[in-house]
């Protein structure tokens, strides 16, 4: 034997639940879009510093150690030009 809600404030509130559903469908929305949003100042900004990064002038240590490393590269591929001389054919 428990207390029952009068019948109109059963209907106010069994009116009241689609209403509170569509309004957290909204706010759901608007933070995926923040979300979202959010995400892409991110990524621009990282980016941007990324090319900040990239165009600034390499250190002695460093510019030694690309050239280093193009270097052994160059000496472990074969060059281009050695096979398509091979495949030329005088005309």
């Amino acid at each position: 034997m428990g207390v029952q809600a009068a019948p109109a404030v059963k209907a106010v509130s069994e009116g009241t639940e689609g209403v509170m559903h569509h309004l957290n469908w909204g706010y759901l929305q608007l933070g995926l879009v923040a979300l979202v949003f959010g995400g892409l100042q991110v990524w621009w900004i990282g980016s941007t510093i990324r090319k900040r990064d990239l165009a600034r002038p390499l250190s002695e240590g460093e510019f030694t150690k690309v050239l280093k490393a193009s270097k052994t590269k160059r000496n472990n591929d074969k060059p281009l030009s050695h096979d398509l001389n091979k495949n030329l054919k005088p005309l």
